[in-house]
């Protein structure tokens, strides 16, 4: 009867949010079909130096709350766990996640943020890229003025992220992360050795995918990749999220969506 309660409120409180909070005002700039609908087919927009924009609304594909970064796996492969790392995972899994820092409204770090139902916008400016989540209202900087990664930096849930161009493929490297950062919402762990190696590819106007590799040896056996594709979020905006510490509904009601963003949205 809990669980039935628990499914109904949520499901009025995403409802009732659907009305108000969605500011459908056309993207400036944008290509679009004779009907007027976004052309996510068109070519990738270019810099004058002949590099791919990056800048934009984007959100994953598909999107799901419960993530779990195995999805982007090629098919037939698993995760290389140490045995203690294994071990960890399936203990989060079996008490659904009752430690995620997530539900006391810390940031998710990366490359969870990759994978989470929420759009993100990516901002382009000299000399650094930085990417707004929607998701616990977090932020990234990503430094592409030529400095190398810190060899001591401060712990921290995003590490310290540097940024390079290499043809049309946007490469981050991350390092400097705490010892309790979750990949994924599923709980896979990673330690203070984790680094984490991204490529963003645009591919046309309307999708992007990030091939992202994960390396901490102390968590796993051997270093290992997966791709999230993404889609350009035409006509849209970020929204307020607003996290209630310990707020766990989510982690009960799988299919549910948090008030703050109902899922799917509205068209």
């Amino acid at each position: 009867m809990k669980h039935v309660l628990l499914v109904l409120t949520v499901a009025v409180l995403a409802t009732a949010s659907t009305g108000a909070q969605w500011l459908r005002i056309p993207t400036p700039g944008i290509p679009r079909t004779p009907d007027g609908k976004p052309n996510l087919a068109a070519p990738a927009p270019r810099t004058p130096e002949g590099r791919p924009v990056l800048g934009g609304l984007w959100k994953t594909v598909p999107a799901r709350l419960i993530v779990d970064v195995t999805a982007g796996l090629p098919r037939g492969e698993k995760l290389p766990y140490q045995p203690w790392a294994e071990a960890v995972y399936k203990e989060r899994l079996a008490n659904l996640g009752k430690d995620d820092p997530t539900s006391n409204c810390i940031v998710g770090g990366v490359p969870r943020s990759d994978f989470v139902p929420y759009p993100f916008k990516i901002l382009e400016m000299p000399g650094m890229v930085v990417i707004l989540y929607e998701a616990i209202h977090s932020y990234r900087q990503i430094f592409t003025d030529g400095r190398s990664l810190p060899k001591d930096p401060s712990p921290a849930w995003f590490g310290y992220s540097v940024g390079r161009w290499e043809g049309d493929a946007f490469v981050v490297e991350s390092a400097g992360f705490n010892d309790n950062v979750w990949l994924d919402n599923n709980g896979n762990p990673a330690t203070e050795r984790l680094r984490v190696t991204e490529r963003f590819v645009r591919k046309d106007f309307g999708h992007m995918d990030i091939e992202i590799t994960v390396d901490d040896p102390k968590a796993y056996t051997r270093p290992w990749t997966v791709t999230q594709p993404l889609v350009y979020q035409a006509d849209d905006e970020l929204i307020e999220y607003i996290c209630d510490e310990n707020n766990r509904y989510f982690l009960l009601v799988p299919d549910a969506a948090p008030p703050g963003r109902p899922q799917p949205r509205p068209k």
